[in-house]
């Protein structure tokens, strides 16, 4: 059903058994600004909150489906509000219930409590008890015998317009809260009593009743604002416009919002920890989970930011049905908190990367299981088994999470002690470090924490946190966008407001598997105010569903360059994000698009092609270029062995690109590609001018190209099947004749070229130290290029998108990494072999 709540979890991120109503679940501090439009999760049958909606009648076809989509969506938005409604009036009503025993007994010689203090305590919960009441009373019919014409705006609209009461309700909680605490501390009757309210369960779930704290039940009123705030965002995007509700709804959104930024400051005490030495109170600012390097190794920390202090906590394992509470790491009061620059930080631990392709590794086993998982489902498999398959798979994806960053985010503590986080994302970075730095600005004091404010604080962390769940997509619910899978195409054009000159570039950063990395970075553009880069970069989705573009001044300090790998020291002028939106980014033209940044305008372009489109191998029309045609063709028309272009651009890479970082993998700006293989097609004679001027990744880009556009692939497709079935012999000698059999089974062009590339890819993987490519790199890189079958062939391979990704890529990786592991072969020791193996394929 429809569930506006927040998800629990614990230290390894799985989700605990929903527990619901309980007082554990938690408010994030509201944004009601316009712009926020939360998504509707629509969650499976054992959800938290009770009722489920009422299953969708089939609808009827075309225009008249469209027309009834939105009314239908309203419907279960509407029915999943009820349910919720409904456990909120039950919540209430467990509320009043001691409220009258407990009056009858002020006035007696033995009052549990006073008039006063029940007064205090209870206050304005009968009147919203009535109000919830009345409104769920006139909507529950409405929505029971649904139909098109059924109008409930004027209900919303009057429950809005009793707001008042929320405010009076809200200006007391405090003081009910504590009056609340004070009387359980001095009675025990009444601390009996608030300990264990029992709660009613919906009329049709199983569980009768459900006990509940006082505390947790006082709080739901200043949740219910929030959630039916919520509930108006969705039931406006899914009224039509001409609908007699949709201006009653725009109305009731509107006190809504106004009610919630009048009260923001203050709806939510919980977030206000304790006070600060001043005296003012305590807020969390910002909050999220970083990898923190303690002791030489790797740990998943959630860090919360408050107004004065960074605190540094681990989520306590505990037994299922207590109470979560977070352990507190280490803390820095932000006025004695210093970013160390790069040469202050040279006593600081060197990070430990994990080499990639042990990352690429993870990345296939983990597409691997969830192409297992997306069977079983279509199988309609045992339930067991799939949750077998999650559970590796979050293993699998927490290790990433966990080994993928290598970013140093230092801080010190001017008294002494340094820490070291790892973040995969120089945005995220900078979004922690500007957060501390304004607050910073404020005139903070020094201070030590005693063990009582210490464990007050670490307590606060649990209720105030508002990222409840560990980065992975396996956190993800089933009914969430699983995000895009394929290549964004995009074009940096231009910035323009920058204040004065200077050398700037951009990165480009997309999510995949749950967390941001670098994909792309343009030149930098001297000294300039409008710099005009005009670079088209093809970028590669892994589930991903924002991009972030990053704008950078280029540091040409000698001192602070070089002090660690993965250090950024250029300075960021500015940083924006947009949200990729699958039906605006699927089509086949540039949508172009500016993101605003720090008084900074970007302009860009991009496009999209989803992986079974970027996967095909399409034979070139005209046979007199070399791109998409037949490399038999190619080899005999230029009376070759081995492609003329194959041939220059390993000389071109092998002269000045071997010790370029990351080549073969940084992907090369798409107009100079595209610019090189017009040349190379019509066979122009500049073509070794234009090699020599051209950036190296580029031509690395234009020699993957060619390979992959060969209308069948290098190793062909009549020995895919062969290839696939080699590699995954266990018998070392079988394996080897199958592999050196299989090379001698390809026509000579093909295998002469092959032999060609794979010295040159070894020659590269030597200067590994240098540009960081191992030869598990370079087959990752080229595997699939010089593997993958042809449309025909892949038809019978191709069944989900993401699926592409796993276990054909391995073996096609796993193949070529057989061939670059091997010792040197020889074409003419090959043949001369053949002899001996005269059997077919």
């Amino acid at each position: 059903d429809f569930n506006y709540g927040a998800d629990e979890y614990d230290a390894e991120g799985n989700e605990e058994p929903k527990a619901l109503p309980e007082g554990s679940e938690t408010m994030p501090y509201i944004d009601e600004s316009p712009t926020m439009s939360p998504q509707l999760s629509a969650r499976g049958q054992d959800s938290g909150d009770g009722v489920s909606p009422t299953p969708t009648d089939g609808l009827g076809t075309g225009g008249e489906r469209d027309a009834g989509k939105g009314l239908e969506m309203r419907k279960l938005v509407l029915s999943g509000f009820l349910a919720s409604e409904e456990i909120y009036i039950n919540q209430l009503e467990a509320l009043l219930l001691p409220m009258k025993p407990l009056k009858a007994t002020a006035t007696t010689s033995q009052p549990v409590l006073t008039l006063q203090q029940i007064e205090t305590i209870f206050y304005k919960i009968q009147d919203i008890y009535e109000i919830h009441k009345e409104f769920y009373d006139s909507l529950c019919p409405k929505v029971q015998q649904w139909d098109s014409n059924v109008t409930m705006g004027h209900l919303f609209q009057k429950l809005a317009s009793q707001l008042g009461v929320y405010k009076a309700f809200v200006d007391n909680y405090k003081i009910a809260l504590e009056t609340a605490e004070k009387c359980s501390q001095s009675n025990y009757q009444f601390q009996k009593i608030s300990e264990e309210l029992k709660v009613k369960g919906p009329k049709d779930s199983k569980e009768s009743h459900a006990s509940v704290t006082m505390e947790a039940l006082l709080y739901k009123p200043i949740d219910r604002v929030t959630r039916s705030t919520l509930v108006l965002h969705d039931l406006l995007k899914h009224t039509p416009a001409d609908h007699p509700d949709y201006p009653l709804l725009q109305d009731a959104l509107r006190i809504s919002q106004n009610f919630l930024s009048s009260i923001n400051e203050d709806i939510d005490p919980r977030r206000t920890a304790v006070t600060t030495p001043k005296g003012e109170t305590r807020q969390l600012v910002k909050d999220g989970f970083l990898v923190e390097l303690s002791e030489g190794s790797r740990k998943l920390r959630h860090v919360f930011l408050f107004t004065d202090v960074l605190l540094c906590a681990k989520l306590k394992k505990t037994a299922v049905g207590k109470h979560q509470q977070y352990d507190c790491k280490w803390y820095v009061p932000l006025a004695d908190l210093v970013f160390p620059s790069p040469e202050e930080s040279e006593h600081c631990p060197q990070v430990h990367v994990i080499p990639d392709h042990e990352l690429e590794d993870m990345k296939m086993k983990i597409s691997a299981i969830k192409s297992e998982v997306q069977k079983e489902k279509a199988n309609k498999g045992q339930s067991r088994a799939i949750e077998r398959l999650k559970k590796k798979m979050f293993e699998n994806e927490f290790w990433l999470l966990l080994n993928s960053p290598a970013i140093p985010f230092r801080i010190h503590n001017r008294n002494g002690k340094s820490y070291l986080f790892l973040l995969s994302s120089d945005y995220e970075r900078s979004e922690w470090r500007e957060a501390i730095q304004r607050l910073q600005k404020k005139d903070l004091q020094a201070f030590v924490l005693s063990s009582v404010e210490l464990q007050v604080l670490t307590g606060s962390c649990f209720k105030l946190r508002t990222v409840h769940n560990i980065p992975v997509t396996s956190n993800k619910d089933d009914d969430e966008s699983p995000g895009l899978y394929g290549f964004l195409h995009v074009i940096v054009h231009s910035a323009k407001g920058f204040k004065q000159s200077a050398d700037l570039y951009c990165t480009l950063e997309v999510d995949s598997f749950g967390y941001f990395v670098s994909k792309a970075k343009t030149r930098v553009f001297r000294d300039t105010t409008e710099p005009q880069w005009n670079e088209e970069f093809e970028i590669e989705l892994e589930g991903s569903q924002s991009l972030r573009i990053l704008c950078y001044e280029k540091c040409y300090d000698k001192t602070k360059l070089n002090k660690d790998n993965n250090e950024i020291v250029d300075k960021i002028m500015g940083k924006g994000q947009i949200q990729l939106d699958p039906q605006a980014v699927q089509t086949k033209n540039w949508h172009l698009d500016v993101i605003e940044m720090n008084g900074i305008k970007v302009e860009f372009s991009m496009k999209f092609t989803s992986r079974d489109m970027s996967l095909k191998r399409t034979p070139s029309k005209k046979q007199t270029g070399v791109f998409g045609v037949k490399i038999s063709v190619v080899t005999k028309r230029e009376r070759s062995k081995v492609p003329y272009i194959v041939r220059q651009c390993i000389e071109e890479v092998e002269k000045r690109g071997i010790e370029e970082v990351g080549i073969y993998r940084i992907s090369g700006v798409a107009t100079d590609i595209q610019a090189l293989k017009a040349v190379f097609d019509a066979n122009n004679k500049d073509i070794l001018v234009m090699l020599s001027d051209m950036d190296i990744n580029a031509i690395a880009g234009t020699l993957k190209l060619y390979f992959r556009e060969l209308p069948e692939p290098l190793l062909t497709d009549r020995l895919y099947p062969a290839f696939m079935e080699g590699i995954a012999l266990s018998d070392p000698a079988a394996k080897e004749n199958c592999m050196m059999h299989l090379l001698r089974s390809l026509p000579d062009p093909n295998l002469i070229t092959f032999l060609f590339l794979l010295e040159h890819l070894k020659r590269v993987a030597e200067k590994e130290p240098i540009n960081k490519m191992s030869l598990h790199n370079l087959a990752t890189v080229f595997g699939p290029t010089l593997l993958r079958p042809s449309e025909g062939e892949s038809k019978a391979h191709l069944t989900l998108a993401s699926d592409i990704w796993s276990h054909d890529v391995m073996a096609q990786v796993q193949v070529l990494l057989y061939y670059l592991q091997h010792p040197p072969i020889s074409f003419s020791e090959l043949k001369r072999n053949t002899l001996y193996f005269s059997t077919d394929v």
